[in-house]
């Protein structure tokens, strides 16, 4: 039987293994899927990054959704030499802006006071495109995740977040086979963070999903398991 080449997969902000379950069923058909937790673990990008690779085969395809992929980039620009391929999914290689970090801190102050719950709440007005507000069944499987992480977590993976660099210059060294995801009604990371990615890093291919938001992974997954599966099989130069 032919060795299935592995695929680390990095879940975003408040999410874990629920974040890939469709996409591991169907691209587990061809790759070893290996869903990381490290990016609950340690307060900083570049520590989750060192973790996630001194666990991982020598080589590997990798894909990161939102925080996920702000990992993934920083795994690139330390390992380059070991991704295979690489998938970006709803973020960015941008650094905080002052806006982005002050309604971070206020949601860290929210879970300091106990409002957990509250958190999930505003979270998923911004996280979903706007004809999914009313789906009950995608809106518990998001706050399952939330629930399971819980407020010191989340609040460890913001302050990373909050500390990571700026990877716009970093993105030109990129030269394996990428593909970059995004729903076009993102609140969180807007196409235009998607478009700057596509531009810079060579022979990349850009992946815009309509009626879609930031959790393009649950709230379309068919398509993007499909994006993933051609993205794997396509040829590396």
């Amino acid at each position: 039987m032919m060795r299935k080449n592995p695929l680390i997969l990095i879940p975003g902000l408040l999410c874990d293994h629920a974040l890939w379950q469709h996409q591991v069923a169907v691209v587990g058909q061809i790759s070893e899927c290996i869903v990381t937790d490290k990016h609950m673990q340690y307060e900083t990008i570049g520590r989750i990054a060192e973790e996630i690779v001194a666990d991982a085969p020598d080589r590997f395809a990798l894909a990161g959704l939102s925080m996920g992929g702000y990992i993934a980039l920083e795994i690139c620009r330390k390992y380059g030499r070991r991704v295979e391929r690489l998938a970006l999914i709803d973020t960015s290689a941008r650094a905080d802006t002052a806006e982005q970090t002050e309604k971070r801190q206020k949601l860290i102050a929210l879970c300091r006071q106990g409002k957990f719950a509250d958190v999930s709440e505003l979270l998923f007005s911004v996280l979903v495109h706007p004809d999914r507000y009313e789906d009950t069944a995608l809106k518990q499987r998001i706050v399952d995740m939330a629930d399971r992480i819980g407020p010191e977590i989340f609040i460890r993976q913001q302050q990373a977040i909050m500390g990571r660099s700026n990877q716009v210059p970093f993105l030109a060294d990129i030269r394996c086979p990428t593909v970059i995801v995004c729903g076009e009604q993102d609140q969180v990371t807007p196409r235009e963070c998607s478009e700057e990615m596509a531009a810079l890093i060579q022979g990349s291919q850009l992946e815009i999903i309509p009626d879609c938001g930031h959790m393009t992974s649950m709230e379309k997954p068919e398509k993007v398991s499909a994006i993933l599966l051609e993205w794997l099989t396509v040829r590396s130069s």
